[in-house]
C-alpha cells in the first residue's frame, strides 16, 4: 500500500490549547539543554543547511518557555544567554559570501545569515536564511525583557537591523521569486521597528511598508479568480502558500494594517475554495503535493475565523506538526517563530464549514468540487476518495472528449449559476463555448450535484460522434486514518499493460467509492510503449509512485527545483474512466450521466431519465430533478437552474 507521504492529518486535529503548548516546550527545552554545547550551540547534530538561524530560534523557544513560566525557570537563563552569544560570535557574517548572486553593493560589512556555512558552498540560499535569522531575532528580543543584559540587547537589536538593510539595500529583495520568504522579511522589519528608536522605528516600518505594496502585493497573480502571492513564479504553492497565509496573520497581529488582513482574506478563501472537503490539494511550481504542517497553523487558524470556514482541515504533514524537526525527529530551529507566534495567538479553530457560494468550489459534508480557472473540476472528492483530472493523449481533465480531444477548454465567456434546495441538495452549473478539433462551436452545459454524499455530473452538448465523458483519475482513498494511492479498480490491478475493464452494471468500486454511468463505463490503463513508463501514470513503472513523484520525474530539473505541475502535463496518459453517453439521450444532444457515491450504495444501475422541451433539459434521478435551460440563458445570457429533491411534486 503506497500512502501519501506528506498529508498524514488536518491540522486542526493538533491539541493548541495552553497546556499542549507548554507540553511541546517541556520537550523542546529539555532537548535543548542536553544538546547545547559548550559555546552556547543549539543546532540539531548534523544539520548541514538552513542552518544560519536555528540555533537562535532555539533561543526563542527557551525565552518564551522563561517567559512563560513568569521568570520561575532560572535553569534557562543562562543557557539563553550563551546560545545568544554564540549565535552574535559565530553565525553572523559581515563578509561577502563568495559566489553569492544577489548582491548590489559588494563588502556592505552589513550583516547576514548563511544557508550553508562555508565559504561559497551553496549560498544561493543566504536571503532565506536572514529573512529567518531576522525573524528570530526580534522574537528574541521580544521575550527577553529582563532576562539578558543591556549590552547584549543593544548589540541583537543593532544585528537585526543590519539584516534587514541587508535584505533590501545589499541584496536584491526576494531574489527567489517566492512570496512568503518575502512576507516574512516584511513581518521582521514591522516587529524590529517597535524595538528601535522613533526615527529609525519610522523609516524602517515606512519602508517595509512600501515594500509590500511595490514589490509584493503588486507582483500577485492570478488564479481561479484571486490574486495570490507568487511562488517560485506560479500564483499558488500548497506548501508555500499557507506559510505566506500564516506571514499575512503575523503582519495584521503586529501592524494592525488593514491591507494585511484583505490579502489573507483573499488567499484563505482562495485556499479554501482549493481544498477537497477531506483537506486535500495538490498543486504548485515546487511542491507539488507536499504540505507545510506547523508553519500553516497560525494562518489558517486566523483567517479561518475571520473567513468562517474550517480551513484547519487542511491536510498537513503531521510528522512536523509543532516545529521543523530533522530525520531523526531532532527538534530544529528553523521555523522555531512559527511555533512562538502560535503559542500567543488566543485565535481558537472555526470548525464550521463555510456556506458562502463560491464560484470555484462546490461543496457539502465530505463531497466536494473544486474547479480551476476554466471551470473544470480540479479535484472530486466523495466517498472518502480523491480524483484527479485523467489524461488521455497529453490531454488533462474531468469532462466530455471526443477523439483525445477534452472538450473543456473555454472559447468564450464561462457562465456559472449556483442553486439550493431542500434536502441538503447543492448544485452548481457550467455552461461555457467551445471548439472540437474541426474547430465546430459547441455549447457544453455540466450540472453537478450533491447531497453532501453522493455527486451527479450531467454534461449536455450538442450531438456529435464519438463523445464520451473523461470522468477522471481516481487516485486515493481514505485508510486508517490516511490517503493510500488506489492501485485496483473493481478488481483490474491498474500495473497491468493497456488493460481495460467495462463496468458490469455500469459501476465500478475505487476505494471507498462507486463510480456509475447511465452509459457504458469503461476503465483503461496506460498502453505505454517500451521504455517511456515514466510518461504514464499508474503505469508498472509508476504504480509505486504519488503524483507528485511522476511529476518530478518529468519536470525540467527533477532535483525539486523544478515545477512538478509543468512535470505533470508532461504524462501523455493516466488510468482513466470514461463514460458513454447515456441512453435516451434526447434528439439533438449528447448527454453524459455520471454518478460517484460511497462503494457501500453500490446496489442498482443508475438509470437518469432525461426529457428535453422548449423550457431545457430536466435530468431527474433518484435524489433530484433539475431543469437545465437553453445554453443562451435568461434575457440577460445569465444560466437558468430549477433544483428540487426527488419526491418533491
Amino acid at each position: 500500500m503506497v500512502f501519501l507521504t506528506y498529508q498524514r492529518g488536518a491540522l486542526h486535529d493538533l491539541a493548541d490549547d495552553r497546556a499542549a503548548y507548554d507540553a511541546v516546550l517541556e520537550r523542546v527545552t529539555a532537548q535543548a539543554l542536553a544538546r547545547i554545547t559548550e559555546d552556547g550551540n543549539l543546532e540539531r547534530p548534523g544539520c548541514g543547511d538552513d542552518i544560519g538561524d536555528t540555533s537562535l530560534g532555539i533561543t526563542s523557544l527557551l525565552a518564551l518557555a522563561w517567559q512563560r513560566s513568569g521568570g520561575a525557570l532560572d535553569n534557562l537563563v543562562e543557557p539563553v544567554r550563551r546560545s545568544l552569544e554564540f549565535h552574535l560570535r559565530m553565525r553572523v557574517y559581515r563578509t561577502d559570501n563568495p559566489g553569492y548572486p544577489n548582491l548590489r553593493m559588494r563588502d556592505s560589512g552589513e550583516p547576514y545569515a548563511r544557508y550553508v556555512l562555508g565559504d561559497g558552498e551553496h549560498p544561493i540560499g543566504d536571503w532565506p536564511s536572514t529573512a529567518w535569522a531576522l525573524l528570530q531575532a526580534v522574537n528574541v528580543l521580544d521575550l527577553t525583557e529582563g532576562l539578558i543584559a543591556d549590552d547584549q540587547r543593544a548589540e541583537l537589536i543593532d544585528v537585526a537591523h543590519g539584516y534587514w538593510r541587508w535584505l533590501t539595500d545589499v541584496a536584491y529583495f526576494n531574489p527567489q521569486d517566492t512570496a512568503n520568504q518575502a512576507i516574512g522579511a516584511i513581518v521582521g522589519a514591522l516587529m524590529l521597528a517597535r524595538h528601535l528608536g522613533p526615527k529609525d522605528a519610522d523609516a524602517v516600518r515606512e519602508r517595509a511598508l512600501h515594500i509590500y505594496a511595490t514589490e509584493i502585493r503588486a507582483r500577485r497573480l492570478p488564479d481561479r479568480g484571486a490574486l495570490c502571492p507568487p511562488e517560485h513564479g506560479g500564483a499558488y504553492d500548497n506548501n508555500y502558500g499557507p506559510i505566506s497565509l500564516s506571514f499575512l496573520a503575523q503582519a495584521h497581529r503586529v501592524s494592525g494594517k488593514q491591507v494585511f488582513a484583505a490579502d489573507g482574506d483573499e488567499l484563505a478563501r482562495y485556499i479554501d475554495a482549493r481544498l477537497a472537503s477531506g483537506g486535500y490539494d495538490n498543486g504548485g511550481p515546487r511542491y507539488s503535493e507536499q504540505h507545510s504542517g506547523f508553519e500553516a497553523v497560525l494562518g489558517m487558524r486566523y483567517f479561518g475565523r475571520r473567513i468562517r470556514s474550517d480551513l484547519g482541515r487542511y491536510l498537513a504533514d503531521t510528522r512536523w506538526a509543532r516545529h521543523a524537526a530533522g530525520p531523526d525527529g531532532d527538534v530544529d530551529g528553523h521555523f522555531a517563530f512559527m511555533l512562538v507566534w502560535q503559542t500567543q495567538d488566543a485565535t481558537r479553530w472555526y470548525r464550521t464549514p463555510g456556506t458562502a457560494v463560491a464560484r470555484h468550489q462546490l461543496r457539502s459534508a465530505r463531497v466536494s468540487v473544486s474547479f480551476d480557472g476554466s471551470m473544470t473540476p480540479a479535484l472530486i472528492e466523495a466517498g472518502g476518495t480523491i480524483l484527479l483530472p485523467a489524461a488521455v493523449n497529453r490531454q488533462h481533465g474531468i469532462g466530455p472528449a471526443t477523439d483525445g480531444f477534452l472538450l473543456t477548454r473555454p472559447m468564450g465567456e464561462i457562465r456559472v449559476r449556483d442553486a439550493v434546495a431542500p434536502g441538503g441538495l447543492v448544485a452548481k452549473l457550467v455552461t461555457k463555448p467551445v471548439v472540437n478539433r474541426d474547430h465546430t462551436l459547441l455549447h457544453v452545459q455540466s450540472l453537478y450535484v450533491t447531497d453532501g454524499t453522493s455527486l451527479w455530473l450531467t454534461t449536455a452538448l450538442e450531438r456529435i460522434p464519438g463523445v464520451r465523458m473523461l470522468a477522471g483519475l481516481p487516485y486515493a482513498t481514505a485508510l486508517d486514518g490516511r490517503l493510500a494511492k488506489i492501485t485496483e479498480i473493481g478488481g483490474l490491478d491498474l500495473a497491468e499493460k493497456g488493460a481495460s475493464l467495462v463496468a458490469e452494471g455500469g459501476t465500478l468500486v475505487a476505494g471507498g467509492l462507486a463510480v456509475s454511468s447511465a452509459g457504458e463505463l469503461t476503465l483503461t490503463t496506460p498502453d505505454f510503449p517500451g521504455t517511456d513508463g515514466s510518461a504514464y501514470f499508474n503505469s508498472p513503472d509508476t504504480i509505486g509512485l504519488t503524483q507528485e513523484q511522476a511529476a518530478f520525474r518529468l519536470a525540467a530539473d527533477p532535483r525539486g527545483y523544478g515545477n512538478p505541475d509543468a512535470g505533470w502535463r508532461d504524462i501523455v496518459a493516466t488510468t482513466a474512466l470514461e463514460a458513454a453517453p447515456a441512453p435516451g439521450s434526447p434528439d439533438g444532444l449528447t448527454v453524459l450521466a455520471v454518478r460517484y457515491a460511497p462503494a457501500h450504495t453500490a446496489d442498482g444501475a443508475y438509470a437518469p431519465v432525461l426529457t428535453l422541451d422548449e423550457g431545457g433539459l430536466t435530468i431527474r434521478t433518484e435524489a433530484f430533478t433539475a431543469l437545465v435551460g437553453p445554453p443562451s440563458g435568461d434575457a440577460a445570457g445569465n444560466p437558468t437552474l430549477a433544483l428540487r429533491p426527488a419526491q418533491a411534486p
